[in-house]
């Protein structure tokens, strides 16, 4: 191994009910993680700290942190919420790919060095999903187009599954970041994702960041299963 424990390409999902359980899951991952993604289950922990005052305490001890929220509401909101997400020193944050929340959450930025990550189709989600929720595309069509539109509206990077990478990374090109939940060892459960993909595989399709989850939280040994990830990313 080099000298560089961690690879800041991984980022590892917190999705524990309360922020002493994340503050534990950190603690065993140790120098194998430098980037944690904070959801909604963590943001709203019924905790006098919640996941906001620990994604404050990860800034100040030099880590990154992807706020996932998945933004989307009328323009004025989520144009007021990325203003005030944009000053607490975020490297990330989710809005989902409907272009008016889009162009607005671009308009809130203001020169911020904040990653906005257009969602697009959840890799929880299949095309029989989303014909029952309404929509006439394939996944793999909607994710085009949300790419489309994410790219026009001047978004940061996409969030899909590494199954769309090479299509997305085509349309975004090498200036937006392409950030793949749904990652999987090969032999791993997959859980309740549908669309799935190895590390190396996912890399190699075009994604530039990996959301590696139960496979690191649920593992016996969280660091060793992390130090796992980033070897087989280290030839990627």
């Amino acid at each position: 191994m080099n000298d560089t424990v961690s690879d800041p390409r991984l980022i590892v999902p917190l999705d524990v009910p309360t922020v002493a359980e994340a503050r534990a899951a950190i603690e065993e991952i140790g120098d194998a993680v430098t980037f944690y993604k904070i959801g909604h289950q963590l943001a709203y922990a019924p905790e006098a700290e919640n996941g906001f005052h620990l994604a404050h305490e990860l800034i100040e001890e030099g880590k990154q942190v992807f706020l996932d929220l998945k933004i989307l509401d009328i323009d004025n909101t989520v144009a007021k919420a990325v203003e005030n997400i944009a000053k607490m020193d975020m490297t990330m944050l989710t809005v989902h790919a409907y272009p008016n929340a889009m162009h607005a959450a671009i308009s809130a930025l203001k020169g911020a060095p904040l990653t906005l990550l257009a969602v697009t189709v959840l890799t929880s989600m299949d095309d029989a999903d989303l014909v029952d929720a309404g929509y006439a595309h394939t996944a793999e069509e909607l994710v085009k187009l949300r790419a489309e539109q994410a790219l026009a509206a001047g978004m940061g990077g996409i969030v899909s599954s590494a199954q769309e990478a090479e299509t997305v990374s085509k349309i975004i090109g090498p200036d937006m970041a392409l950030v793949t939940p749904g990652i999987r060892p090969e032999g791993a459960d997959h859980g309740d994702q549908k669309r799935v993909m190895t590390p190396s595989k996912a890399l190699a399709a075009g994604a530039t960041h990996l959301v590696v989850g139960r496979p690191i939280m649920a593992a016996s040994n969280r660091r060793a299963a992390a130090l796992a990830i980033v070897e087989e990313m280290k030839n990627t």
